[in-house]
């Protein structure tokens, strides 16, 4: 992996960069002695090998931009440069949400143009940027939904959720306070709408769907659901993480649903990743506009300003507006496509995982026969038999310069594998996957502790991920670490 700067220091500098003439005064003239350092013992490398040593260090890294990244049900999909430099302009990157409205009519304006472009695309009557993720708009949207139930005096403490839903769903509406129930799903992968029948009652708050689901497919009775949920004062909530698919080609209004979310940090390709900034945009139906965080962006006359003036409002998620940044990219990024554009992204993102569906069908057992939408789902369970798991053949594609997929998700599905391409990605980006998955797939019978032992080309071998996730420690010091904390933990 490469040693720590301060492992790597001889103490002899191997550059010379002249020192500047600082007149700088003596630190004991103005810090007190007691918080003064005798011994720093900070490294000493020139700059050049600086440079060379973090340069090294970000090669280490793996991003969509150096290779294929096909993580399912993230989206992680390219994100035009573009984008980057119209959200560092100098007029959106230095404002301040505490300025005068007056002051910001600009980025007003594109908060309020983005807003009435998501309505269209979605059917949806406004939206929200305050969520700074895709989890935290689920958990806008119940709160907006038990907001409700409270003022109408409906008992309701149940949320349905399929069993192959998203991780999040679930944990959203525990922390909410009402209690999930799972819905199972058909031999096909879907809502199993006898089963949601039976478990409907005037005690369910609400029903979380994403469509297409975790499996990559549609819901095909999507409607029924919809009046089964609706015909007990229920609502539908659309988890948005899967809606690449369906851009330009069909509207969560349609389907009936109440509240959507969008994450802009997977759909409408701004940056994702690395602790974010992400934005899950959180779309309501008019049912729902006074109950909207605040404050949204409205105009009056020729003017835009932040109301706050809600009448049944959730107040604030977070502090200050949104994640303005992200809506930058995600307006620069609507604007360039148009409409035509959108749709292109859903045929196309579409046709990217059925043609990898088909390609690897006879290698990797599919998790349903069903054509799928933007991401496919294959069972390692023939391959699991012969000792190789789906955790192996992720670590393999290292080997490839690829980025390992899903893996052992949806939990219904064993030994899991989950495919995104994505829209930006070529025929021969994907038949370089498929070349990869087919290979490895070949090795398991020729080689299979080289499988086993995979990654052999990584800076990082196999680590234990549990032991690394239970068992954190932060206070690691290398041999000739400053003592910066006198002995406490770093």
């Amino acid at each position: 992996m490469g040693k720590l700067i301060f492992e790597k220091d001889n103490k002899v500098p191997c550059s010379y960069i002249r020192k500047p003439d600082l007149d700088i005064k003596e630190p004991s003239n103005f810090i007190p002695k007691e918080f003064l350092r005798k011994e720093l013992n900070l490294p000493s490398p020139g700059e050049l090998e600086v440079v060379r040593h973090y340069a090294n260090l970000s090669e280490l890294n793996f991003c969509v931009d150096k290779n294929f990244y096909p993580l399912g049900s993230c989206t992680m999909k390219y994100n035009p440069k573009i984008n980057e430099e119209l959200a560092n302009l100098e007029n959106f990157l230095n404002i301040h949400p505490y300025q005068d409205n007056k002051d910001l009519q600009g980025a007003l304006e594109l908060i309020y143009n983005l807003e009435k472009i998501l309505c269209e695309i979605t059917g949806m009557y406004r939206f929200t940027f305050q969520p700074s993720s895709g989890a935290q708009g689920e958990l806008t949207g119940l709160l907006m939904i038990k907001k409700y139930h409270k003022i109408k005096k409906n008992k309701k403490y149940k949320v349905i959720v399929p069993v192959s839903s998203h991780g999040t769903n679930p944990a959203s509406i525990a922390m909410c306070g009402y209690e999930a129930v799972n819905v199972e799903t058909t031999k096909d992968g879907l809502v199993d709408i006898d089963k949601l029948n039976n478990l409907v009652d005037e005690s369910v708050a609400a029903m979380m769907l994403t469509n297409p689901n975790t499996l990559g497919l549609f819901e095909e009775d999507i409607l029924k659901i919809k009046d089964i949920i609706h015909k007990v004062g229920a609502f539908l909530y659309y988890d948005g993480a899967n809606f690449n698919a369906l851009l330009g080609i069909t509207k969560p209004s349609i389907m009936g649903f109440d509240i959507i979310h969008l994450n802009l940090h997977k759909t409408f390709s701004t940056p994702h990743g690395c602790g974010g900034p992400g934005l899950g945009a959180v779309g309501v139906s008019k049912e729902f506009v006074d109950f909207l965080p605040v404050p949204i962006v409205d105009k009056k006359g020729e003017k835009f300003y932040l109301n706050y003036n809600i009448k049944n409002t959730i107040k604030r998620v977070r502090s200050f507006v949104c994640n303005f940044s992200v809506l930058v990219k995600a307006y620069s990024y609507l604007l360039r496509l148009g409409s035509n554009g959108l749709s292109d992204i859903a045929y196309i993102a579409v046709l990217n995982a059925n043609y990898i569906k088909e390609r690897l069908k006879q290698y990797y057992e599919l998790a349903s026969e069903k054509p799928c939408m933007h991401e496919v789902v294959f069972s390692c369970k023939k391959q699991k038999e012969k000792g190789i798991t789906a955790f192996d053949i992720a670590k393999s594609l290292i080997d490839y310069g690829i980025h390992p997929p899903t893996i052992y998700f949806p939990l219904i599905v064993k030994e899991a594998i989950m495919i995104e391409p994505t829209e930006t990605e070529n025929k021969k980006t994907l038949d370089y996957f498929i070349d990869a998955m087919i290979k490895i797939n070949e090795e398991i019978d020729k080689n299979p502790d080289k499988i086993k032992n995979s990654p052999h080309k990584a800076p990082v071998r196999r680590v234990d991920e549990v032991k690394a996730a239970r068992e954190l420690d932060l206070a690691y010091k290398p041999k000739n670490f400053p003592n910066f904390c006198d002995n406490r933990d770093v």
